[in-house]
């Protein structure tokens, strides 16, 4: 669930040629509208400028501590926060926000006394119950846990996390019986989360239930697929009922999934010696070694690899290290005085040799290497070197805990929906791609490009990046010099081509509505130009969006924007980005037929533009046209937008969504 953290409050930066004098709340809101489209340097830029005016204020305070949340500054978040507070003690987000920042720096008592002073302004707030009772949980303060979770219970009866947290409290507890209880009920209210078949099958793993765990995992892995623990898991339980090749492939996908993870990779190793792959299992611990040199059950196996596969040299070596570190090792003695002498090395064999005779006298040896014992499990955190062939599993098997929340962290690890390419419009930037040298080109661009002469170009793009500080800096300073320039007193750029650029200016810096004027007054200073009309048609519908994020009716403003965008089609009939922006329109308005006619007609003008197969492909999906919205987005795919295949993948699948 994820909501945008906006309150609308009225919008627009003006600023005065030579005097920085800002309308507080326009500041607000346009960084505000930056939050929304996820550029989050300026939008601190604009809070910063907000809080300079009117430091009184906690709007600026508590948006530019959302900002630094998105950008993983949990304490800068934390203590913007609290000066939000400071100044308004009564707005429940505030203290939502400081209550997740000051769980990812897990000062969870601090985040416990936020959620409950939270609560007593609202109080059915169900993820802030939630949260806390996780903070609880991390506190080890299980009968509190176990209270709230009751009472979460009785005012939310068919909320399953709150049965699956209980599940979790009695595990902690040792009280196996109740866990499976609170399980078995989470499922029954739903069936569809991965994570509680995950924490039934971790009981079953415990308890030795092989069968009963890899059924429960099938389905934990069907709904979680993505997620290598639970190939491991399932590796495991199938380790124990023979199915060795099952395991094996468990062991694969969780390395394609996590190719780092240390589990996979030691379990694999451990499971390839057992059915001969010896060269493959040493390149297995090799990796775990780079990952942990000093990890001395890595060490002594790989030194039983190479062994087995003549490199005795190299086994001699780690045997050693072994020793090193655990002299009355006798298995790793005994191994190494058999290298030594099948190199000729009778001396330091004979050494090795008496150390283990006199280590019989106590205690008989093993004769040959032991097999990998699927009966018994070692942690992680075990260094008993008797236990070298024994699986590894996790010092604990605990669940990632889910913390609700409006506000995510890492933007760039949300999972990627399917949704429509944004419009091109005009930039300063040039059109980026990791795979093609595609150039988008329009000649009316080109002839203003011309006319302005040595005036910053401009160009067409659909991927405008975020601004770091030293970017939007400088717009903002190109903007205060092109305010000079405008209103009649001439200079190198003329006072026409100054509106053009300082509404592309402003549009960098997410300030449509001064971009809108300065486009308005282009038009009617120029109706013969389209781009005055394309690129207040992309303004208009970035506003359209933020606002239709807050639940306004954006009918009429629609119009406006199909409006705009037929008059620039009429100026330049030739230009495939007008048909592609109008086609977005009409998808947005989910007028699926008419968005595929503009995108055909786009293609038609430029075959090249991989966008229009893209939305195009979408727009037949949606449409219920699967067989031809595959076939675009496979085009699409081959020009370079590769994110096209997932979605062919998902909807070849029958998965939609």
């Amino acid at each position: 669930m994820y909501r945008k953290v906006v309150f609308f409050i009225t919008m627009l930066l003006l600023p005065l040629a030579g005097r920085a004098q800002f309308n507080t709340d326009r500041l607000v809101t346009i960084g505000r509208s930056a939050l929304y489209y996820e550029d989050y340097v300026l939008s601190i830029q604009y809070f910063n400028q907000a809080i300079m005016a009117k430091p009184y204020l906690y709007e600026p305070w508590f948006y530019r501590a959302v900002a630094k949340f998105y950008l993983d500054d949990f304490v800068g978040a934390e203590q913007d926060c609290t000066q939000a507070i400071d100044r308004n003690p009564y707005v429940v987000n505030t203290y939502e926000l400081r209550g997740i920042a000051r769980i990812r720096q897990e000062k969870f008592s601090d985040a416990i006394d936020d959620y409950t002073k939270a609560l007593k302004y609202d109080p059915e707030n169900r993820s802030m119950w939630h949260n806390r009772v996780l903070c609880r949980i991390q506190n080890k303060e299980y009968e509190r846990a176990l209270a709230e979770l009751d009472t979460m219970s009785v005012h939310w009866s068919k909320y399953a996390p709150a049965y699956s947290m209980k599940a979790e409290v009695y595990m902690l507890q040792k009280d196996t019986a109740k866990a499976i209880a609170a399980l078995d009920k989470s499922l029954e209210i739903d069936p569809y989360d991965g994570s509680t078949w995950t924490m039934r099958s971790i009981i079953s793993l415990a308890r030795k239930e092989w069968k009963d765990a890899e059924g429960y995992l099938d389905k934990a892995i069907h709904l979680l697929p993505k997620q290598a623990g639970n190939y491991i898991n399932r590796a495991l339980a199938r380790v124990n009922q023979n199915n060795l090749r099952g395991a094996m492939a468990d062991y694969d996908t969780a390395l394609d999934i996590d190719p780092n993870n240390f589990l996979g990779h030691y379990n694999r190793g451990l499971l390839r010696s057992q059915v001969g792959d010896d060269n493959r299992a040493i390149t297995d611990f090799d990796f775990v070694l780079k990952l942990e040199p000093d990890n001395l059950m890595a060490l002594f196996n790989r030194a039983l690899l190479l062994d087995r596969t003549g490199d005795l040299r190299g086994a001699i070596r780690d045997y050693s290290k072994v020793i090193d570190q655990y002299p009355n090792f006798w298995t790793g003695l005994q191994y190494r005085a058999a290298c030594y002498r099948r190199l000729g090395m009778t001396k330091q064999a004979e050494a090795d040799e008496f150390r283990v005779y006199k280590a019989q006298l106590y205690k008989s040896l093993y004769g040959i290497q032991p097999r990998l014992n699927k009966e018994q499990l070692r942690k992680r955190s075990d260094e008993d070197m008797d236990k070298y062939n024994q699986l590894v599993v996790a010092d604990e098997q605990e669940m990632e805990h889910k913390y609700e929340s409006d506000y995510r962290g890492r933007v760039q690890d949300r999972q990627v929906e399917v949704a429509f390419l944004p419009m091109f419009g005009l930039s300063f930037d040039r059109y980026h791609s990791d795979v093609t040298l595609y150039i988008p080109f329009d000649r009316q661009v080109d002839a203003f490009n011309q006319q302005a002469g040595k005036a910053r170009r401009v160009y067409v793009n659909c991927n405008q990046a975020a601004l770091d500080e030293a970017h939007s800096k400088a717009l903002f300073s190109y903007i205060d010099s092109l305010s000079s320039g405008i209103g009649g007193t001439g200079g190198r750029i003329g006072a026409q081509s100054a509106l053009l650029l300082r509404a592309v200016a402003y549009s960098a810096t997410q300030n449509f509505e001064d971009a809108i004027g300065d486009l308005s007054e282009y038009i009617q200073n120029d109706t013969a130009s389209s781009l005055g009309y394309w690129q207040r048609a992309v303004c208009q519908t970035k506003v359209n969006e933020f606002n239709a994020s807050l639940g306004t009716d954006m009918a009429m403003k629609y119009a406006n924007v199909i409006a705009d965008l037929e008059r620039a089609i009429k100026l330049n009939p030739q230009c495939a980005y007008l048909y592609y922006n109008r086609g977005n329109v009409y998808a947005a308005r989910k007028d699926y037929a008419r968005a595929i006619e503009d995108y055909t007609k786009a293609i038609s003008l430029d075959q090249k533009l991989a966008e229009a197969y893209y939305n195009r492909g979408l727009a037949e999906l949606f449409g219920q046209r699967t067989d031809a919205g595959i076939a675009d987005l496979s085009k699409a795919g081959e020009l370079g937008l590769y994110n096209a295949y997932s979605i062919i993948k998902r909807y070849a699948k029958g998965d939609k969504k």
